[in-house]
């Protein structure tokens, strides 16, 4: 499929479309980047129809409703120069690459949001709830996300841990033991040395999660995973996207372990809260 594939065919089609869609259309093609940021009031109103139009001129386009439309006009954006995101073209000046990256991302999180698997989520969570100790690895941009999620779950009062060292990874995978939980976070679920972890620390008793691609390799050697297929090209392009969704992945989970903890867990994470006001200005 072409790369500005859906932008072409709505140039194709701009006097098929009634007065109502044209207008659509027209704000759209004057600037896709921001009108994949746009909600759909938004674009409503910027175009002076109602939002029953603006459903029913993205239908016209293949799209399952709005924001489906938006991912799909948000892949369509996706050239990319390489090394740095799929969204950005060489010439883009600062308001084009930035209307691109804010745009991509938000269509991005809403695509993750939807296919995010609640169920899943519940089950991640029952095993993060029981665990005795968490071990999260990610190595390159999620090995930052890696270092976040330790950052949120060592307030729930049990041993957690991140690595972003193979070496490390290979040994603490070693010697694992039943009631520990490890978390590999990993985009594409290819690279190699992830994929031998998760065995290595499966057959030492842990339950493995994974963040990652379906039917990846990592996937298969996991306990349970949270799975999203969004269309970022990592092999190519600097990770940005996929490094958000892994992001708010992790804030998913957090939430979900403190909801179970229930109202007792609120006062040692408001202990935590407290301890940095002496650290701060005071505001105003």
């Amino acid at each position: 499929m072409a790369r500005h594939d859906l932008l072409d065919r709505i140039r194709q089609r701009l006097d098929d479309l009634n007065r109502s869609e044209r207008k659509v259309a027209d704000v759209i093609l004057a600037d896709p980047a921001a009108a994949t940021g746009m909600s759909i009031a938004t674009l409503a109103q910027a175009a002076s129809v109602s939002e029953p139009t603006v459903n029913r001129f993205c239908r016209s386009f293949e799209a399952k409703g709005y924001p489906d439309f938006k991912i799909k006009l948000a892949q369509s954006l996706a050239g990319g120069t390489p090394y740095v995101s799929q969204a950005v073209e060489p010439d883009d000046n600062a308001a084009d690459y930035t209307q691109k990256i804010f745009g991509a991302t938000i269509a991005a999180l809403d695509e993750a949001r939807r296919q995010t698997d609640p169920k899943r989520i519940e089950r991640v969570v029952d095993y993060l709830i029981q665990a005795k100790q968490i071990h999260f690895f990610g190595l390159g941009a999620s090995g930052a996300v890696a270092q976040d999620a330790q950052h949120k779950f060592f307030r729930f009062n049990l041993p957690v841990t991140a690595y972003v060292d193979v070496l490390m990874q290979r040994m603490v995978a070693s010697t694992c033991r039943t009631g520990d939980v490890v978390v590999i976070i990993s985009w594409t679920g290819r690279t190699r040395e992830l994929v031998d972890i998760a065995r290595l620390a499966r057959e030492s008793g842990a339950v493995v999660l994974g963040i990652t691609a379906p039917d990846s390799p990592l996937a298969r050697e996991c306990s349970e995973t949270l799975e999203v297929a969004t269309h970022e090209d990592t092999d190519h392009f600097m990770p940005m996207t996929s490094r958000m969704i892994q992001l708010a992945l992790i804030d998913v989970l957090a939430t979900g372990v403190t909801l179970r903890r229930g109202e007792d867990f609120l006062g040692h994470l408001k202990k935590i809260k407290d301890s940095l006001k002496e650290t701060r200005y005071p505001s105003g």
